[in-house]
């Protein structure tokens, strides 16, 4: 594989990226890009961010060998990545922390956050409150309601969680509600995106920031297994969890890298959240990528059990692997990922994230196609917050 140098100086990530916003944005953007950029090269930064890592997410995150699931499955050899032991729960804690450390230094006091499954909100609300900040959160009211556990942390935390009660009243919404107080109050306000997605920086220094996550998981199965693994695999919404596993690898080119999409309920548009099964080249909240979108152009409604997968457009690093053809992205029912999230529960001991479900159902799928791989699965976050959704889902059906 060629060097990888991805995104390009304007944020390019080949055809994809860039910065579609409002001219007011601009200068906001270049300002947090030349931070990050003095801050990834500044010892002190460093050495304070990995501290965190260390002593308040409580990294490094085992590569826990799943061996029930490996002899129930008698195919691959499947190592999880237990991002789901981090700090509040979930892989977000590592973004999170690293961005209100640059709000710091932007000299900025208020932060900003939109979120799906309240998993990265309950991340921000405590990096706020670590360092002292004023945070206010936008959430989907119908993700409110399938995530209330989340949305008491948040408010517990001390984050003002404002319900968006337009259009689906999903992560797409909270996206938009948090772009437009960021405009009105960028001058003392930073936007703690949680996906690898949105305008140039931000698809850089999200992946950077959950970069670790690889980073560990190579060391890990070198010093386990004395190789690499033939294969990753990872849910994808906007894909900073997968990105952050996948990154660290990119160069391995016989390690295969798989990720798994919300198939939710059928093929239709609006039935489920597969941007590579029906999307097509578009712009949204700040960035061109694979987009759901109907004839006219017009965003389509989209479907997951999952709230952290419900979300029209994938990350333009993803776009541009796809096309590369460097990861294979596949798509799960919301059937099958509640069936593996029950089923690790049964077996391993473990409550996955209906997310993280998504990828342990591919594999369960494929297991007899993967027989002898060595497989690295990100278990992305853990599942407290959707028992009652699963339990709901297991009521309808």
């Amino acid at each position: 594989m060629k060097k990888y140098s991805y995104p390009d100086s304007c944020g390019h990530f080949g055809p994809y990226g860039g910065k579609f916003v409002p001219e007011t944005l601009i200068p906001v953007l270049i300002e947090l890009e030349k931070t990050y950029l003095r801050c990834s090269r500044n010892r002190d930064f460093k050495t304070e961010f990995h501290a965190l890592l260390k002593d308040y997410t409580g990294r490094p995150t085992p590569l826990y060998p799943a061996e029930k699931l490996n002899a129930m499955l008698k195919g691959p050899k499947i190592y999880l990545k237990r991002e789901d032991l981090c700090h509040t729960g979930a892989h977000k804690i590592n973004n999170a922390l690293g961005q209100v450390l640059l709000a710091r230094e932007m000299g900025k006091k208020r932060i900003i956050a939109e979120t799906g499954a309240g998993q990265h909100g309950v991340a921000t609300a405590s990096a706020a409150a670590r360092f002292g900040f004023e945070c206010v959160i936008y959430m989907g009211e119908i993700d409110m309601k399938r995530q209330a556990p989340n949305v008491t942390r948040m408010k517990l935390l001390g984050a003002d969680v404002r319900p968006v009660l337009t259009g689906q009243k999903t992560l797409k919404e909270a996206v938009s509600a948090a772009i437009r107080d960021w405009v009105a109050s960028s001058a003392d306000s930073h936007y703690v995106l949680g996906s690898a997605l949105g305008p140039h920086p931000f698809p850089m220094i999200v992946r950077d920031f959950q970069s670790v996550i690889g980073k560990e998981a190579r060391s890990q199965i070198l010093k386990a297994e004395g190789r690499l693994p033939d294969m990753l695999v990872a849910c994808v919404g906007g894909g900073s969890n997968s990105i952050g596993l996948f990154h660290p690898f990119l160069k391995d080119t016989k390690v295969e890298m798989t990720g798994v999409e919300a198939g939710g309920t059928g093929a239709t548009l609006g039935m489920h959240a597969a941007r590579f099964f029906g999307g097509r080249i578009g712009i949204l909240q700040g960035t061109r990528s694979y987009v759901l979108q109907d004839i006219d152009g017009q965003i389509a409604l989209t479907h997951s059990v999952s709230a952290g997968l419900d979300y029209a457009a994938v990350g333009p690093e993803h776009a541009m692997l796809h096309d590369m053809k460097r990861v294979n992205y596949v798509k799960v029912s919301d059937a099958k990922a509640v069936r593996a999230f029950r089923l690790l529960c049964r077996i391993e001991g473990i409550i996955p994230a209906l997310e993280s479900s998504h990828a342990v159902a591919w594999v369960i799928k494929n297991a007899a196609k993967l027989k002898g791989k060595l497989l690295i699965v990100n278990l992305s976050g853990r599942g407290d917050k959707d028992v009652d959704q699963v339990v709901s889902f297991m009521g309808k059906k």
